[in-house]
């Protein structure tokens, strides 16, 4: 955000720091909101849905407004960017001064003399830069304010593009019904021996006569007609629960007949499920032991049947219901005849192994009441109640209802019967009740009920199904009347659940309304009848259920009345609408969904031709297959996938506004259908489709859709020929590679997946080699991606083709070894160079004098020998995903070519190689701290710009005792000396005296060492115990087994992972942004924290620009030299880098380390570089080593929880000079950019959304790039200071080659550091290793003023010894800068070059016995850094681990309130 400028009096001309200044700089009440806002991220995660655009970062308009201050459009001595060498000069002769430069009252210095070249310097106030109008507007500021940006937050860098580990033991379509049963056949006995009542049973009366509804009273002759409709009525009872059943009557059977039929009924039935309704009230109740009672042949006696026999009759699976008084003792029973069943058959199966037996465990019984109940003799209620609750229950339930009703009504029994309609309407009354009582006691069911056993018995079984539905109500019933129905399995009570008041309230509805039907179907008035608001209330109550966010993944009540109402085209849209919310919770919502049988409804609605449907459908769909792939043979039934190939095409239309994203879903739908499946590859295939998703690579709106474009063409041709050659002459392969350039990475991946499946045509002719090499050529610069995810898929595909170009490959690994031993050879004569003879001194075995070396080079310029050095580049990648896969080809491939004809030459090359390379490690000087990254005299191995790497240990080599795995040959590649550095190759040079190393004469009196980095003879601390640090690896980073050996091709997991995305919410905000969730509350406090440290610390710049800086706040032990400080802005973070490869995270305000890690870098390197980034949030770490590699940690402060997020190599190609700089970068948070520059001769921008290279700024210069930085407002303006003192500025919306406005050759030594201000006045201050600091205005041909910060006046050898700048740090706010000297001191300076004081870090004394505590005054300054906000300054010394940390004396009080 920017400051406010404020108007104030006006101050004298001179400051010293007494207390005159520091009320002076109080009543000035320097208010300015945080300019570092500017270039604040994001608090919520950016995801690939909610980034709709991919260019490069657009330019405000406000930044346009101003460009003309940068580039000199509206300014007279503003630079013209066509000039080639100094752009500031002018073209005309004379030069117009520019208007007054107003100082903000931040700036407390002395007012400079006017004069010729500059204009005068008024006493009002201005921000630097003309950046007076962005910090004056209150509509930019607001914007600041509620803008953030978050960077490698996204799900590619939490999961590293791979999908979650699945649980072996989980099935994705355990959902389905692999067993499922149907009961084919049933037997309904009817034992009711009309008009004699058996021995046992006493009843009342009046008592309880219907028997399905009949009342069986004999009359003379009419016994067999009333048994037979008796008979026939049930069965058509039960018809109306399942009319597919073949239904047979046993009506008072003997025992003979029922062996009979049972045994006739299992034969026939197979292996499915028998139903056996047994009704007993004609003959005694149940015995203790379970017996049941049938007639003899006469009638004469009652014969009771075992269930040990009638299992054996009926076997298994079978269905029994028993309506009989006692039927308790049934249930009990059962069982123990069962196990007696499956002990004889074990005891007979150890007899003789090939018996078979019948199955006896898959039951399921249904009993009306407990072992000694009787049934109900209510007059009211039919005598069979228990069977008129299962297979009547809506009679059953309004004949309940009436009898219970304690409110009076007019209707009578008779009445009820007469309810309009059938039960197979749901628009009439009585299909109505009915499909609501489905609904009900599914619901019931669902919520009471296990998983497991709902699925039992209400999804396996159509009948199951519907009498277990219906035996919820007779519990409900019959325990009204005293019984308490039993069932097995056994089910929990459900007679209390709420939903019964629902269906009590929804009878007495329809009873309202009764009186009125029953007038006009006698004929009078006709009466419209009103439908339940059943199911709109459960509609509204399954949304309120939504609306909360489903809190603990409990499963929503309602589920299953959802499911009821898609049946009705009245409530469809809105149902579906709500079950595509509920389904967007995720896999788990899902996954009860297809439960709960979701399935066969959504697959019969892609016949449905409603045009509002198809949004909905084709999301409702995208769920199911991201949880469940496996309904292709579902789609392709009835062409159920043309429902989304229709939906793909661009001329298709949706009714929503957000077209793109469904026809993303309509691809990826597309994609799991051709995904492994041939069927589906077949009937998709056309160039229809093909041509289709090329034209969605033209989205730019939408990235999901390119993405799984690229996708769905990728799995369209996957092992299918035909689908690669349609793809040929539609010119897909050559799209897919030029998607190489897509800004998204995901888009990038998806495109390289795709370009690897279509490598494979199995007839290889000459016009197939051709279209590979083609693709192959293409996509080889994606090696330089920043996205670990894209390059990991590269090796994906070029694993293949080394895998199909075998051979070939054989030839170039095989020449590159040979071109190795020569380069080191090469090498190795170099350092053998007599300077007496001026020659090398050649050994007498040349490596050209073997057959193999004389040979002309097949492989040269191949585009297989081009890939396999990129193969071997990888294979030192940073990222160790990407290295160790890398790896793994390098492998696989040296072993076959050990293997191969060459194998007999190949081996004494690499003993040679190894022999050479440990030779060479031995010999080496000592590793200076700063290295130039490349090889002598610019030559370029295969590893150019890597750094040299360590010894072989004694034990590895290339090939050992056949070849051993437990070392990776990759990595003994990977160690070997490829790259060293120009000091150690180059042979010596002879200059004369008086020539320096540019071949100028020397200047008199100035130190040779002044044009050189300041820790260029700086020696690598060692510390005498020195432990190396754990080297954090990405999250879920698996590291290969190396007894197992490489395979090719390497598995892509990408697909797996693109995935996940539609298994996760999107209707809803994630996590982070969800207003009461954990990670939103804690993103709140730290928001509240940060604003509190920007308000306590905005008034204090005054103070601190006039107070001394002395009051010590901190002392602590880093263990080595800290070569680079960053404090975090808001959090007691302060990370520190030493000279090794470690970095140190501490609490500087309690003194305690919080975790040490190593960065990884190879000898040779060091961190150059270390930033906070995402500060405002939860910060990530980012470090910049001297080899050209960024990496960026995730939980930087634990030992435990620390995780690499990214790493890319951000710099190649470093350019050896004297004057080496390593890497040098720069964040820019707002515009989510990285600056890296270095020893090269450009700027390269990597823009962090995109992670690649968006710039290559020509750098103009031959020296190199010693510091960068940029403005925080507008973020379009770099500068960039050089080795030989020049201070360029580039304007990043210009053309490369002609981005430089201005440059400043006002300097004349190697510029240390060069900074703007993220707030104060944007103050752009610069020091070079003379000694002298310099304030800057872009606007300005000359620097607004000139420091002397370090004494460098002495003369002769004193000089060059002395006083010089080391290092120069500026805080970010506070008028301020600390110079680190050469002479242990750090000179602290206001902007108007007042002292304010002089610092001498104290360290503990090496020769002293005791921790007394001394001052080394001789060790230069190694490091200092300022904290961005608060008024607090760290610093250490060369040659000691420990750091300083003071802070600014006045502002003690403050500090401790923060």
């Amino acid at each position: 955000m920017l400051a406010l400028a404020r108007p104030t009096p006006r101050l004298p001309n001179q400051y010293y720091p007494d207390d005159e200044n520091v009320r002076q700089y109080v009543s000035a009440q320097i208010r300015q909101l945080s300019p570092d806002r500017s270039s604040r991220a994001a608090m919520g995660k950016t995801s690939m849905r909610q980034n709709i655009s991919y260019s490069v970062e657009p330019i405000d308009k406000s930044i346009r407004r101003s460009a003309s201050t940068v580039t000199g459009k509206s300014t007279p001595n503003a630079a013209s960017p066509t000039e080639p060498d100094d752009p500031t000069s002018t073209t005309s002769g004379a030069t117009a001064k520019p208007r007054a430069l107003q100082r903000s009252n931040t700036d407390v210095g002395p007012r400079r003399q006017s004069s010729p070249e500059k204009p005068d310097i008024t006493e009002e106030w201005e921000m630097r830069h003309g950046y007076d109008e962005q910090y004056n507007s209150t509509k930019y500021l607001e914007h600041l304010s509620s803008t953030f940006f978050m960077y490698y937050t996204d799900k590619r860098h939490e999961t590293g593009g791979k999908p979650r580990q699945e649980d072996p033991n989980h099935n994705a379509s355990q959902w389905r019904m692999r067993d499922r049963l149907k009961t084919v056949s049933a037997a309904l006995i009817m034992c009711l021996n009309i008009g004699v009542d058996p021995p046992d049973v006493v009843k009342t009366n009046p008592t309880a006569k219907l028997e399905c509804w009949i009342d069986p009273t004999p009359t003379i002759g009419t016994n067999s007609k009333t048994m037979e409709q008796i008979g026939k009525k049930l069965q058509e009872q039960y018809e109306g629960l399942s009319i597919r059943v073949r239904y047979k009557q046993y009506l008072d059977p003997s025992v003979e007949e029922t062996q009979k039929f049972c045994k006739s009924l299992r034969r026939n039935a197979k292996d499915e499920r028998i139903l056996f309704h047994y009704n007993g009230h004609g003959v005694p109740m149940p015995t203790p032991s379970g017996e049941i009672w049938v007639f003899n042949r006469n009638y004469t006696q009652y014969i009771p049947v075992s269930l040990y026999d009638l299992q054996i009759w009926l076997g298994a699976p079978s269905l029994y219901v028993f309506d009989c008084s006692n039927a308790g003792n049934i249930i009990a029973n059962f069982d123990r005849f069962v196990e007696k069943h499956e002990e004889e058959d074990a005891e007979a199966r150890k007899k003789d192994p090939n018996l078979q037996f019948p199955a006896h465990g898959d039951n399921i019984q249904l009993a009306a009441c407990g072992k000694t109940e009787s049934l109900p003799t209510n007059p009211n209620l039919p005598a069979d109640l228990f069977t008129c609750c299962l297979t009547t229950p809506i009679d059953i339930s309004l004949r309940f209802f009436l009898l219970n009703n304690p409110l009076p009504c007019k209707l009578n029994l008779k009445d009820v019967a007469r309810i309009p309609g059938r039960l197979a309407e749901r628009r009439s009354p009585l299909g109505e009740l009915n499909w609501i009582f489905t609904a009900i006691t599914d619901t019931i069911a669902w919520n009471l009920l296990p998983r497991a056993t709902f699925k039992k018995l209400f999804r396996q079984d159509l009948m199951v199904a519907a009498l277990f539905r219906n035996f919820l109500l007779s519990e409900r019933i019959m325990r009204a009347n005293g019984c308490h129905p039993m069932s097995v399995p056994s089910l929990p009570e459900t007679h209390n659940h709420p939903l019964w008041q629902a269906w009590d309230l929804t009878i007495e509805m329809v009873l309202a309304q009764l009186p009125a039907m029953i007038a006009a179907e006698d004929g009078g008035p006709p009466y419209e009848y009103v439908h339940s608001e059943f199911f709109t209330d459960q509609l509204t109550a399954f949304e309120v259920y939504l609306a909360q966010g489903a809190p603990n993944q409990e499963a929503p009540d309602q589920l299953p009345i959802v499911l009821q109402v898609l049946l009705s085209q009245v409530h469809r849209l809105r149902a579906l609408i709500l079950l595509s919310r509920f389904l967007d919770m995720g896999a788990w919502a899902v996954n009860l969904a297809l439960t709960i049988g979701i399935f066969p409804y959504v697959l019969k609605l892609l016949q449905s031709a409603a045009f509002e449907l198809k949004p909905v459908m084709i999301f409702i769909w995208a769920r199911i297959l991201a949880v469940d792939g496996a309904c292709q043979a579902d789609l392709i039934k009835d062409n159920g996938y043309q429902y989304f190939l229709t939906m793909l095409n661009p001329s298709a239309q949706l009714p929503v506004p957000n077209q793109s994203e469904h026809r993303a879903m309509s691809a990826f739908i597309i994609a799991m259908f051709c995904r492994g499946f041939s069927q589906g590859q077949t009937v998709c295939l056309s160039p229809e489709l093909i041509e289709t998703c090329i034209s969605h690579f033209q989205d730019a709106e939408n990235p999901l859709l390119r993405q799984w474009s690229c996708l769905c063409i990728s799995m369209l041709w996957a092992d299918f020929p035909e689908a690669k050659w349609v793809g040929i002459r539609c010119q897909a392969h050559q799209k897919l590679c030029d998607m190489a350039a897509d800004p998204v990475p995901e888009v990038r991946a998806a495109a390289l997946h795709a370009l690897n499946n279509f490598l494979g045509i199995p007839d290889l002719t000459t016009q197939v080699v051709h279209y590979e090499e083609c693709v192959a050529s293409m996509i080889m610069g994606m090696t330089k991606d920043g996205n670990s995810m894209v390059r990991r898929e590269l090796l994906v595909l070029f694993s293949t083709y080394v895998k199909r170009y075998q051979n070939k490959f054989l030839v170039a690994a095989f020449e590159q070894l040979i071109e190795e031993k020569e380069f080191l050879v090469e090498s190795e004569d170099k350092q053998n160079w007599n300077p007496q003879h001026g020659s090398l001194s050649r050994r007498s075995s040349q490596p050209g004098s073997d057959d193999e070396d004389n040979m002309q080079r097949v492989s040269k310029g191949s585009i297989q020998r081009t890939m396999w050095m990129h193969i071997l580049i990888l294979s030192i990648d940073p990222h160790p995903e990407v290295a160790q896969d890398a790896r793994l080809i390098v492998d696989y491939l040296h072993e076959a070519l050990l293997a191969s004809p060459l194998g007999l030459k190949a081996q004494p090359l690499m003993n040679d190689i190894v022999r050479l390379s440990r030779r060479a490690a031995t010999s080496k000087p000592p590793v200076a701290s700063r290295q130039p990254s490349a090889t002598p005299n610019g030559r370029r191995t295969p590893m150019s710009g890597s750094p040299a790497p360590p010894a072989l240990p004694r034990n590895e080599s290339y090939l050992s005792a056949g070849m051993r795995r437990t070392a990776s040959i990759a990595t003994a590649m990977m160690q070997l000396p490829f790259v060293g550095s120009a000091k150690q190759s180059q042979p010596p040079q002879t200059m004369p005296a008086n020539q320096n190393h540019l071949g100028g004469p020397k200047r008199s009196r100035v130190p040779e060492e002044w044009s050189r980095p300041p820790d260029v003879y700086d020696l690598e601390s060692k510390p005498k115990a020195y432990i190396k640090a754990k080297c954090p690896k990405p999250r879920g980073f698996q590291k290969h087994d190396p007894s197992s050996a490489p395979v090719l091709p390497l598995k892509s997991g990408f697909f797996d992972w693109s995935i996940e995305y539609f298994g996760e919410p999107q209707m809803r905000p994630n996590e982070p942004d969800e207003p009461g969730s954990d990670d939103y509350n804690k993103k709140l406090w730290r928001r509240s924290r940060n604003e509190k440290v920007l308000n306590c610390t905005q008034p204090l710049k005054g103070v601190a620009g006039a107070s001394p800086w002395d009051v010590p706040a901190g002392f602590f032990n880093n263990g080595s030299q800290p070569v680079k400080m960053s404090f975090h802005q808001f959090e007691d973070h302060l990370a520190i880098a030493d000279d090794h490869d470690s970095i140190c995270i501490w609490d500087w305000t309690n003194h305690t380390r919080l975790c040490r890690f190593s960065n990884g870098n190879p000898p040779g390197s060091r961190i150059s570089e270390a930033r906070f980034i995402n500060e405002d949030d939860s910060a990530l770490l980012l470090t910049g080593s001297s080899d050209g590699v960024v990496k960026i940690f995730r939980n930087y402060e634990s030992d435990k929880d620390i995780e690499l997020v990214s790493a890319f190599r951000a710099l190649t190609n470093l350019v050896p000079s004297n004057k080496s700089s390593g890497l040098v970068l720069d964040w820019q948070q707002g515009q989510g950019r990285l600056l890296v520059a270095g020893d090269v001769r450009y700027i390269r921008v990597w823009n962090a959304a995109t992670e690649i290279c968006i710039n290559n700024i020509t750098a103009r210069s031959s020296c190199p790039i010693t510091s960068l930085t940029h403005d925080a407002v507008e973020g379009s303006t770099l500068i960039a200071g050089y080795g030989d003192g020049t201070i360029r500025v580039f304007d990043q919306r210009i053309r490369p080659q002609e981005a430089m406005v201005r440059v400043w050759r006002k300097h004349n030594q190697f510029i240390t550091d060069v900074h703007m201000q993220r707030g104060g006045v944007r103050e752009l201050v610069s020091g070079c290793r003379d000694g002298e600091v310099k304030l800057w205005d872009l606007r300005w041909k000359d620097e607004v003023r000139t420091i002397r910060a370090v004494d460098t006046t002495g003369t002769g050898a004193a000089a060059a010894r002395g006083a010089a700048l080391r290092g120069l740090t500026v805080h970010e706010h506070a008028p301020v800068f600390a110079a680190g000297t050469s002479t242990h001191s750090l000179n602290l300076f206001n902007m108007n070059g007042t002292p304010l004081n002089v610092l001498n870090p104290t360290i503990p004394s090496p020769y002293a016995v005791t921790h007394f505590l001394q001052s080394h005054r001789h060790t230069p300054m190694a490091s200092a850094a300022f904290h961005p906000h608060r008024m607090v300054l760290a610093g250490g010394a060369v040659g000691s681990g420990w750091s300083n940390v003071w802070r600014c004396r006045g502002v003690e009080g403050v500090e401790e309130k923060i």
